[in-house]
């Protein structure tokens, strides 16, 4: 006679609600997981990218102070349009209030129709100057650039951004819904001492199964509101509804600010002047606290010259802009960040946010680790399912039990 006898003690019953929180955690992880590592191990690489490029190419971006002069920008712009030749206008000017910076002077076309990140860039480069000297310190290709190729991965997966945003948007869309439900499963039902050590600490002496999954428990917990605040900003971008939320949120309306719009009157420069220069001397005297000035000239008849100001050499938000006449160099008009309201203000902000660079070093620091902790729990989250897979594949135990003696 033989029996069989389980040797594992009675699993107690889950609610409906736990078995579709496990199932969504389960098979979302295992449909998005490739994603979510390729897009958070590309945002690690991506966060200290200004501090690598400025070292690597530390002989093109970075001049010895002078106590002559400096270049007009209008005379640095001929040189760089003769660098770059007729076939790539120049798309923008950036300078610096900082003495020990080279100017940049950059051409940019892109390509809508093409498929992959390098067919929608048609061009992409900088002519870096010394605006004490005027002489060209070195010429930089974004387009085939170490970050420029890491940045167009986590944006789009290296495709068009129509075909790869929606992909790595509703990837990490469904990573948030991941942080959410490992959220309900981490949650101890008692909050005895065990259950703390177990939720809140790793067991590095115990086996490779135990401490992997601590590394996806523990982890996931103690990274879960930084990472829902990248995966967000990153949705801004991918998702024109989300962006429109996040904006209705943060300034409480849904009217746009009225902001007024300048077209240049087609009068003629004074002799011996250039409107650019002008506007770029009032700009230095108008933005006294900004860093950066970035210059954009528009050459359509009614087009302006605008020159934004940023605060930092790195961050974005909290810019003042000007509005010049871009055939006399007049000033037109100013809107300054107190201008705007609370949802221009934290779009605006998205990108600072997003790599950490709001906080500074330590901002970019925290954003580093935990994007390496996102890219970490899809690697052992695979593992936790894979060890389970395998230990329900094992057979049963059957215990034969000894006939016994027939005493009649």
């Amino acid at each position: 006679m033989f029996k069989r006898t389980d040797k594992l003690k009675k699993k107690q019953h889950k609610s409906l609600f736990r078995i579709v929180v496990d199932k969504l955690h389960l098979w979302l992880g295992l449909g998005a997981g490739i994603i979510v590592l390729i897009v958070s191990i590309t945002g690690c690489l991506f966060v200290f990218q200004k501090e690598v490029n400025d070292f690597y190419y530390r002989k093109i971006l970075y001049v010895t102070p002078e106590k002559s002069p400096l270049h007009p920008v209008s005379e640095l712009k001929k040189t760089a349009e003769a660098v770059l030749g007729p076939d790539k206008p120049l798309s923008s000017i950036t300078t610096y209030r900082q003495p020990h910076l080279a100017w940049e002077f950059m051409a940019y076309k892109g390509n809508d129709t093409a498929l992959t990140y390098f067919g929608t860039l048609e061009y992409y480069e900088s002519v870096m100057i010394n605006p004490y000297t005027g002489q060209v310190t070195g010429r930089l290709d974004h387009k085939h650039n170490f970050f420029s190729v890491v940045k167009g991965i986590h944006w789009s997966l290296l495709l068009n951004d129509k075909y790869g945003q929606p992909i790595v948007g509703w990837s990490t869309f469904i990573f948030v819904i991941l942080l959410i439900t490992g959220l309900i499963m981490w949650w101890p039902k008692k909050w005895n001492k065990a259950n703390r050590d177990k939720s809140f600490k790793i067991k590095w002496k115990a086996g490779f199964k135990r401490v992997n999954y601590d590394l996806h428990n523990v982890l996931g917990f103690y990274a879960m509101l930084i990472a829902l605040v990248i995966a967000f900003t990153g949705m801004v971008w991918a998702f024109k509804w989300f962006e429109a939320t996040v904006y209705v949120v943060a300034a409480g309306t849904t009217t746009p600010p009225e902001v007024k719009q300048y077209e240049s009157a087609q009068t003629p420069v004074p002799a011996g002047s250039n409107p650019l220069d002008i506007a770029y001397s009032k700009a230095l005297t108008m933005l006294k606290e900004a860093k950066r000035f970035y210059i954009y000239a528009d050459e359509r008849p009614k087009g302006v010259i605008t020159v934004t100001g940023n605060k930092s050499v790195e961050t974005y938000y909290g810019s003042d802009q000007l509005t010049f006449d871009r055939y006399s160099g007049a000033f037109l008009g100013r809107r300054n960040d107190s201008h705007k309201n609370n949802g221009e203000r934290l779009i605006e902000m998205n990108y600072d946010i997003h790599v950490g660079a709001i906080g500074g070093l330590p901002g970019k620091i925290l954003a580093f680790v935990i994007s390496l902790i996102c890219a970490s729990l899809p690697v052992t989250g695979f593992y936790v399912w894979w060890g389970k897979r395998k230990k329900s594949k094992k057979k049963p135990v059957v215990i034969r039990e000894a006939p016994v003696a027939s005493t009649m």
